[in-house]
């Protein structure tokens, strides 16, 4: 069945030409009407980092099909909140919908498809805040339509409406007072789940980590929202490497996963309702995994500090060092 993608696509880049490319050519081979384009500036002190702004930015003068360009291009440096905060503002004040990539996280074909079919489907329907492309259920199928309905909105690959959009807060204002009345118990039931969102929310409130996602997610569950989620996975990241904000660990799980092509016409779901034994799991195998992997690091890196200096007092350590110079950098990417 043939199709022509009406949606206009946005695109979240930075600083990385050779991930962006990926992405860009992923978009050019769907065409969209529209391509909205948010860019950060490089920082001063940073060698080399405006050169590779411009490289990526020159990406874009590439479109070669029949597209309007918009571009929102920061002059100065913003902070990862600030940046994207901003540039979604913009994306959803230029549209009523948009379908949004950052630049390291490449779709397969069939996943703009998708995306506008749902869009479209749920348009006014306000139990639904965002469609996403990628899938944390570890090939496991939990249903045999084509998606179901989550509690978590993911990143990596997504699309949703103005509406939507217009409840986002950066300052998480609500925060405190629901944090007090017991809010989250309402909406997780898991006392585990409520201390590992309680702690997060907590943190990104305190600014504690510069990032904007962990605040879309308390949006949606303000409005008691739900996500749609592919029963395959639609999007790869492949952006895990020393230089990314936030996915430094190349050995992570999450990394570089294969996609698969939706089958149309889509399968929907007879009711919307959350698939409460899905979002179990990845609390479990993605959430709680993020927690378990960073005390992980922090307990290998208190042995290596030890086990160097108990051999720093030997006669030979200075045979270790560089052992155990490679293994920290290991434990660090």
């Amino acid at each position: 069945m043939s199709y022509e993608l009406e949606t206009p696509v946005a695109m979240l880049i930075y600083r990385r030409p050779h991930t962006t490319e990926k992405v860009f050519e992923a978009v050019r081979q769907a065409k969209p009407p529209k391509l909205l384009v948010v860019a950060n500036a490089p920082r001063p002190e940073k060698e080399g980092e405006a050169e590779k702004c411009a490289q990526t930015r020159a990406i874009i003068e590439r479109v070669d099909w029949d597209c309007e360009v918009l571009t929102n291009y920061a002059d100065s440096y913003l902070s990862c909140l600030g940046r994207i905060y901003s540039g979604l503002d913009w994306v959803f004040n230029t549209v009523e919908q948009a379908i949004i990539l950052e630049d390291d996280c490449v779709p397969h074909p069939s996943f703009f498809r998708y995306c506008q079919e749902l869009l479209e489907r749920y348009r006014d329907d306000e139990r639904i805040v965002a469609i996403c492309g990628d899938n944390f259920q570890m090939g496991r199928r939990r249903t045999e339509d084509s998606y179901y309905f989550s509690r978590y909105t993911h990143f990596w690959g997504w699309a949703s409406w103005r509406r939507s959009w217009q409840n986002y807060d950066p300052e998480m204002k609500l925060w405190p007072e629901l944090r007090d009345n017991g809010w989250l118990t309402d909406v997780l039931g898991d006392p585990k789940a409520v201390r590992w969102w309680r702690n997060t929310f907590q943190t990104t409130y305190d600014k504690g980590i510069d990032t904007w996602d962990w605040q879309w997610i308390f949006a949606s569950w303000v409005q008691n929202g739900l996500a749609i989620a592919p029963n395959i996975n639609l999007v790869s990241n492949i952006g895990f490497n020393a230089a990314a904000a936030h996915t430094g660990d190349v050995y992570d799980w999450r990394a570089n996963m294969p996609t698969q092509e939706m089958t149309f016409p889509l399968k929907h779901p007879q009711v919307v309702i959350q698939n409460a034994k899905a979002d179990a799991f990845e609390q479990q195998e993605y959430y709680d995994f993020l927690t378990n992997q960073r005390a992980l690091k922090h307990r290998l890196r208190r042995k290596i500090r030890r086990a160097k200096k108990i051999l720093q007092e030997s006669r030979n350590g200075q045979n270790y060092g560089g052992v155990f110079g490679l293994i920290e950098q290991m434990v660090k990417g």
